[in-house]
């Protein structure tokens, strides 16, 4: 860890693009001003050595007790002491590790690393955002919509939404995404994708914490839920726009564009 700060940030003025709860430490990365934990001591530590001056955090990921972020200059590792570029020197918007093998979304496309290591995967003509992988299918969304891959057939599905679809996940069964419009992408099992706004709310973001699926939007942080067969966003936290949120034990952390970071409790 680096020399401790009392106060990282302007808490008014700082927005922040991704928040990760690991079991020692909350990570949270601010836009265009880096990436900080906070211990259970509750002082701030900037992670800063190591990360190019001016790179973007677009999103953090912890896996297996690895931190990476995701960058406007690349993938980058925390190694206890600064980051490390993980070989991957291109805009990157996410990342996952996948039965042993690290796959990127990316500015030109899915990438993975094995043995020998980045190499391009799918979709290399697009930007990439994010991807989900199922038993079945590899389902990436990217700049125009979502690819779609089908292992059992060895077969490619696109459907082009002329949309750029930022996120994705699985609810009840279906595929959903967002797109850069703040609407909610929801698939009917038939190739098919219902495009829903939910009045003013514009949804940044969906994410699978446990057995909910988050929806960060302008407006707060609200819940997916069916009422009446009809998909619905049930309110958490009103009055803060809210971009990314994780869960620890009974706590629910959410980074914000206005008021820094907040904390929950979950009922």
């Amino acid at each position: 860890m680096q020399t401790e700060t009392s106060r990282p940030w302007n808490w008014l003025l700082f927005p922040f693009s991704s928040i990760k709860a690991g079991p020692d430490f909350l990570y949270a990365a601010s836009v265009g001003h880096g990436v900080y934990a906070i211990d259970a001591s509750e002082k701030w530590v900037k992670l800063g050595s190591g990360m190019p001056d001016g790179a973007a955090v677009n999103r953090l990921q912890l896996q297996h007790d690895l931190l990476h972020a995701c960058t406007s200059d690349g993938l980058y590792e925390w190694d206890g002491s600064e980051w490390v570029n993980d070989g991957l020197t291109i805009p990157c918007y996410q990342y996952r590790l996948i039965g042993g093998t690290s796959y990127a979304a990316t500015e030109y496309g899915l990438w993975s690393k094995g043995a020998g290591g980045w190499e391009k995967a799918a979709c290399s003509d697009k930007r990439v955002f994010d991807f989900i992988n199922l038993p079945q299918y590899l389902v990436i969304a990217h700049e125009s919509g979502i690819s779609l891959y089908d292992r059992f057939m060895d077969d490619w599905a696109h459907f082009e939404l002329q949309a750029c679809v930022t996120s994705l996940a699985v609810f009840r069964g279906h595929l959903i995404g967002t797109s850069d419009k703040g609407e909610l992408l929801i698939g009917d099992k038939k190739g098919r994708f219902n495009r829903i706004r939910f009045g003013k709310p514009f949804i940044f973001s969906v994410l699978a914490k446990g057995n909910d699926i988050y929806a960060c939007t302008d407006k707060g942080l609200f819940r997916l839920a069916y009422i009446g067969q009809q998909v619905t966003l049930l309110s958490v936290k009103l009055g803060c726009p809210v971009t990314d949120v994780d869960l620890q034990g009974d706590s629910i952390y959410m980074a914000t564009l206005f008021q820094g970071i907040q904390t929950l409790n979950r009922e």
